[in-house]
């Protein structure tokens, strides 16, 4: 089995701290998809899900903040909005997507990476 890199087991706690930031937020069945073997899009990609639009909110201000000051991580990009029940957050290496629980599994982000392993989310 090959090593990991100092880049991947970073890239793997960016994606873990995200989980743990959004579930001080109360963020609903987060999931880390590995993307690494699969897409040059990112490394990680992580999904949760929100009860109303201003929790999603606070969800989104809740991980650029932790990742501010925990990791000194800044995002490249930020889209969407609470009105538009989802927001995906871009970190490069990590793309963070906060949706409303009604419209997660109309995305279904899971289903089209369903060939990507899943990453445990504890530490």
């Amino acid at each position: 089995m090959a090593k990991k890199s100092s880049y991947d087991k970073e890239s793997l706690e960016l994606a873990k701290q995200c989980v743990w930031a959004a579930l001080e937020k109360k963020a609903l069945e987060p999931i880390i998809l590995d993307l690494r073997g699969i897409s040059s899009i990112t490394d990680y990609l992580v999904i949760c899900s929100a009860q109303s639009e201003p929790q999603i909110k606070a969800i989104a201000n809740g991980v650029e903040q932790a990742l501010k000051e925990c990791l000194e991580r800044h995002p490249l990009a930020v889209d969407g909005f609470p009105t538009s029940q989802w927001i995906v957050i871009d970190y490069g290496d990590v793309m963070f997507h906060i949706f409303h629980e009604q419209k997660r599994p109309v995305y279904a982000l899971e289903d089209l990476w369903s060939d990507a392993p899943q990453v445990s989310t504890l530490r």
